[in-house]
């Protein structure tokens, strides 16, 4: 019985020490978030992550999960992974003045959502011609939790391109 169970254990802690990607939700220029021309998001105030400066107005699930939270304004999407990270995904800066008008969202809260599945189509053209910045932000918000966030590399990126990777969630 004690090996069943020391063989249960050592099993699950491996499971639990397996790489998880996250991928790109867009395609355009990859950037760390702390290069991101806004300092709630720059500072890591609400958790690390990484930016793109979108080319194209289809924006898709980093990971799989389950959509927790949509903005009445369709700025912010919430998504929980299967492995527990939170994430919030942000599309542009001073965009909740806009009202929802260039988003046209195709997802559900409590929806389930694989990588990428398509979010959300964001007019960049409508966002750029208001004065606006396009960047879409994807910010880890219990970064405190995760062990071995790797480093975001700067670079042209395609939607579905693994971005980071972490190993745990506390």
């Amino acid at each position: 019985m004690l090996d069943k169970l020391s063989s249960l254990m050592a099993s699950t802690f491996k499971k639990k020490n397996v790489e998880k990607a996250v991928i790109a939700v867009a395609d355009g220029d990859l950037i760390p978030m702390t290069k991101v021309e806004d300092n709630i998001f720059s500072t890591l105030e609400l958790g690390d992550g990484y930016a793109i400066k979108p080319s194209a107005n289809q924006i898709y699930a980093p990971v799989d999960g389950v959509i927790t939270m949509l903005f009445p304004t369709k700025h912010a999407i919430g998504i929980t992974s299967k492995d527990g990270l939170d994430i919030l995904i942000h599309l542009g800066l001073d965009t909740v003045k806009l009202n929802g008008q260039p988003f046209d969202l195709h997802v559900e809260e409590g929806q389930k959502v694989k990588a990428g599945d398509l979010l959300v189509d964001m007019d960049v053209k409508d966002i750029t011609d208001a004065g606006l910045d396009p960047i879409v932000i994807v910010v880890y918000t219990n970064t405190r939790e995760i062990q071995d966030l790797t480093p975001v590399t700067e670079g042209k990126v395609k939607h579905g391109q693994l971005v980071q990777t972490f190993k745990n969630i506390y």
